[in-house]
C-alpha cells in the first residue's frame, strides 16, 4: 500500500505580512494513521524540500497526540524536510493520494498544474483521493472524464465559511473552500464549527477541519481496503 501525501510550498498569508503553510495536525495525524497501517508513505510538494509550517499550528492549543509523536520522530522529520518535487511523482506509482490542509494550498496547490493532473490521473485510474480542511481547495480545477468539475454531483466537505469567519480570514484568502465546492456543483455538507466531519463519495474523500484529519485518513484507508 503506497500513499502519496502532497503538502503546500506557499508560506505567505495573503497581504497580511503573516506566515502560513501546512497545518501540523493535518499532516501528523494522517501520517501516523497510514504508517501504523503499514503503508509506504511518500511526501511531495511543489518546490520540494521542507514545506513551510503554519506557525499557528505549532502553538500549544493546536497540539495532539500525533503532533507530540512527530516532535519525537526524527526519521519522520527528515522525511518532511526532504519532500520530492511534485513534478517528479507519478500517479502510476501509488495507490492513494492525500492532501493535508493549512491555508497554503489555497494559493499554490489549488492552481498547480501538476497537482491538478495528478488528481485527475488518480481518479481516472480508480484510485482514491483525500483532502482535509483547506486542502479540498485542490479540487477547484480538476475535471472528471466528461470534462465537468470533478466534485460535480459528489458529496464533499471542507473548511466552512463560518470557520473562516471565526479565524477572521474571509477577506484574506483568495477564495472560500465551501463556496468553491458549491460553485463547482459539489453537494457540500458540514458539522458545527471545529467538529469532525468527513464526506465520502466513492473515490473522493474530504474532511472539514483539523478535527477531521484522523477520520479522513481512516476513511481513505477503508476505501483502499474495500478495493482490496
Amino acid at each position: 500500500m503506497k500513499i502519496l501525501m502532497v503538502l503546500t510550498s506557499h508560506d505567505k498569508l495573503g497581504n497580511t505580512g503573516h506566515k502560513t503553510g501546512f497545518w501540523l495536525e493535518e499532516f501528523a495525524s494522517p501520517y501516523y494513521v497510514f504508517r501504523d497501517a503499514g503503508a509506504e508513505i511518500t511526501l511531495a510538494s511543489p518546490n520540494g524540500g521542507q514545506p513551510p509550517l503554519d506557525p499557528k499550528s505549532s502553538q500549544p492549543d493546536a497540539q495532539t497526540a500525533s503532533t507530540h509523536r512527530f516532535a519525537q520522530d526524527v526519521p519522520a522529520q527528515q522525511a518532511l524536510a526532504n519532500t520530492l518535487k511534485l513534478q517528479d511523482v507519478s500517479a502510476d506509482d501509488f495507490d492513494a493520494l492525500f492532501y493535508p490542509g493549512g491555508h497554503g494550498p489555497l494559493w499554490d496547490l489549488a492552481e498547480d498544474p501538476h497537482s491538478i493532473a495528478l488528481i485527475e490521473q488518480f481518479q481516472a485510474q480508480g484510485k482514491p483521493v483525500a483532502a482535509v480542511c483547506h486542502a479540498p481547495a485542490v479540487l477547484r480545477h480538476p475535471k472528471n472524464a466528461a470534462g465537468q468539475p470533478l466534485v460535480m454531483g459528489k458529496q464533499v466537505t471542507g473548511f466552512s465559511n463560518s470557520e473562516e469567519e471565526a479565524v477572521q480570514l474571509t477577506q484574506v484568502v483568495p477564495f472560500l473552500v465551501e463556496e468553491m465546492l458549491k460553485a463547482n456543483g459539489g453537494h457540500y455538507s458540514r458539522a458545527e464549527n471545529w467538529q469532525s466531519h468527513v464526506a465520502v463519495d466513492d473515490l473522493l474523500i474530504t474532511g472539514q477541519n483539523p478535527a477531521s484529519s484522523e477520520a479522513t485518513a481512516e476513511a481513505l484507508l477503508a476505501t483502499l481496503q474495500n478495493q482490496g
